[in-house]
């Protein structure tokens, strides 16, 4: 099926697994499992840092992982990676490995998969923080968008023709809004989280696919004029 907006690039629309971050409609109550994190206040400031958010993504898509090699990813000194590293393993968020450290080199592993942040009291009250956070994570979706599109040529046309850049006006009331998210997240469940035990088991051409969800209310915003007949 065709995907359809004012604005956007629509190719066919494949769903897959879901995002590393969640910040889902305050009305809506988490759903993590046993290896996801909800931000409080100690959390939402340690990642409150465009870097940070980097990281622990990274150590969750590509698994356990040295400040060098995350360095090079980042594009950053190993310094700077090594001192985000035990920002975050002071926070919780990140561990060493010890089964692949040595003396020389320490190794680093996620200790969730997923993070969820949908309080609106934790917001109100750590405003600048909640904002850096969430403004990380938009960039961090960005760029990952950017790094698709840069890879899109080189990809089989398969996955190619099943790239999808797509966006919708909708006028909703705050109530129809969380209906949407709910409908979304159900249709997302459905398919194949992106985990260890799921790709030891995915059919053959089975690959990762990034699914990335914004619900951007526009408040205020004047009704389209009808067109002239």
């Amino acid at each position: 099926m065709m995907t359809a907006g004012p604005s956007g690039i629509h190719r066919p629309t494949c769903v897959g697994t879901a995002t590393a971050d969640h910040t889902p409609p305050p009305s809506e109550a988490p759903s993590p499992d046993e290896r996801s994190v909800v931000l409080d206040a100690k959390g939402l400031r340690a990642l409150a840092h465009p870097v940070r958010v980097q990281v622990v993504g990274l150590l969750r898509k590509h698994g356990p992982s040295t400040a060098t090699r995350l360095a090079e990813r980042l594009g950053v000194n190993s310094g700077t990676a090594s001192y985000h590293l035990r920002q975050l393993g002071a926070a919780g968020f990140v561990e060493e490995d010890t089964e692949r450290g040595n003396a020389r080199e320490r190794w680093w592993r996620s200790v969730h998969r997923t993070t969820w942040f949908n309080d609106p009291e934790l917001a109100e009250r750590e405003p600048e923080a909640a904002l850096a956070y969430q403004q990380s994570v938009a960039s961090l979706y960005a760029l990952r968008t950017w790094q698709t599109l840069n890879e899109l040529q080189t990809m089989p046309r398969a996955w190619r023709e099943r790239f999808d850049l797509s966006d919708w006006a909708l006028r909703l009331t705050p109530e129809e809004t969380t209906a949407l998210y709910r409908e979304l997240e159900d249709v997302i469940g459905r398919y194949r989280r992106d985990t260890p035990e799921n790709a030891a088991t995915a059919p053959a051409g089975a690959e990762r696919v990034a699914v990335i969800t914004h619900i951007l209310p526009e408040p205020n915003t004047p009704a389209p004029e009808a067109e002239a007949p």
